[in-house]
């Protein structure tokens, strides 16, 4: 079959559950003369869709910036740019100090305060806005997952403080650096962080459940979480390999994996991103090469394939199916020449 062919069955076998609602896919080459873009339930490249944990890239690239500027640094104690408040709903091992590093790296061993039922609370049962500092009062009494820096465990709380140490260093709200900083530069007009109840959002499925959730996707946005459509969020995702807003020598900084576990379909996670190797017993040693991004709990994934080049974008807009959107990516990546 031609690489069209695959594509349009990878889509169609991973949306013949009756759970996926609608969806959408888009696969490009660097230059976007090869591009197949599909979709189900009514939508198409140009509709808004929810990157959910992608913008997690978003948050990166401005940490990154701000790097270049001189205004942070990796190895920085985060209580540098953080006041007293928030510091004390979070701990400390032997006088250790927290850094951007451990945030960024997910090495922090912070609670995520999406677990322990949490996620369900706030946002399929619910619609809940929670502060900063009401997440990390959320998380005081969870005991630490390890050791300051000891292991790699993915924490939604390490992005949210990171989008507020970048809200007090800009003096601005995240809202607007994204939009300054990444979405007007490559200018995406459709792409932003919900930061108003006025604010559109889609809805998104629980199983059969549409769920409208615009409080929760506020209160997600503090780590980056955004709206978008899969056509500008390619546009991002190739910027961001192709280190268009900041320098190659600084994105360096972010290629040191930690394994994630087996939970995590044995994945490393760097700075801001997920490595997934392939050619290994989780992918039944099929394939070659790396996939570098980051995928959402609304059934959303950004990767880029460094053996054939192809750069993955798609949404199930499903979050009973958590694994579907990597699930995917790798059957992409192990199946396209």
């Amino acid at each position: 079959m031609s690489n069209s062919q695959v594509i349009e069955a990878i889509f169609k076998k991973a949306t013949s559950s009756k759970d996926i609602h609608e969806a959408v896919m888009l696969v490009e080459d660097k230059t976007g003369d090869f591009s197949v873009g599909l979709a189900m339930g009514g939508r198409d490249i140009n509709s808004p869709m929810f990157t959910a944990s992608i913008g997690k890239m978003f948050v990166t690239t401005c940490i990154l910036i701000l790097e270049e500027q001189g205004k942070i640094a990796l190895d920085d104690p985060i209580s540098k740019y953080l006041d007293g408040d928030i510091l004390d709903g979070l701990y400390t091992f032997n006088g250790a100090k927290l850094t951007i590093s451990n945030l960024l790296f997910q090495t922090s061993g912070i609670p995520d305060w999406l677990e322990n039922g949490r996620d369900k609370k706030v946002f399929i049962d619910n619609d809940m806005f929670l502060t900063l500092e009401e997440k990390i009062a959320s998380i005081k009494n969870d005991k630490p997952h390890f050791a300051l820096g000891a292991k790699t465990r993915y924490s939604d709380t390490n992005f949210s403080i990171l989008g507020k140490i970048i809200e007090n260093i800009t003096e601005m709200p995240l809202a607007l650096v994204c939009m300054e900083w990444i979405f007007k530069p490559l200018r995406l007009s459709k792409t932003y962080l919900p930061a108003s109840e006025d604010d559109f959002v889609i809805k998104a499925y629980y199983k059969e459940r549409a769920l409208y959730r615009p409080n929760a996707m506020r209160a997600a946005s503090g780590s980056g979480d955004a709206m978008t459509t899969a056509r500008e969020l390619m546009v991002f995702l190739k910027a961001f390999w192709g280190n268009i807003l900041f320098s190659k020598n600084t994105f360096q900084k972010t290629l040191k994996y930690g394994r994630m576990g087996l939970t995590m379909c044995g994945a490393h996670y760097g700075g801001g991103h997920v490595r997934i190797q392939l050619g290994t017993p989780l992918t039944l040693f099929k394939g070659r090469g790396e996939l570098l991004g980051h995928s959402g709990a609304t059934g959303s994934f950004a990767f880029y394939h460094t053996e054939s080049k192809f750069f993955f974008i798609g949404d199930f807009n499903q979050l009973a199916k958590p694994a579907l959107p990597i699930m995917t990516a790798v059957n992409l990546a192990t199946k396209l020449k």
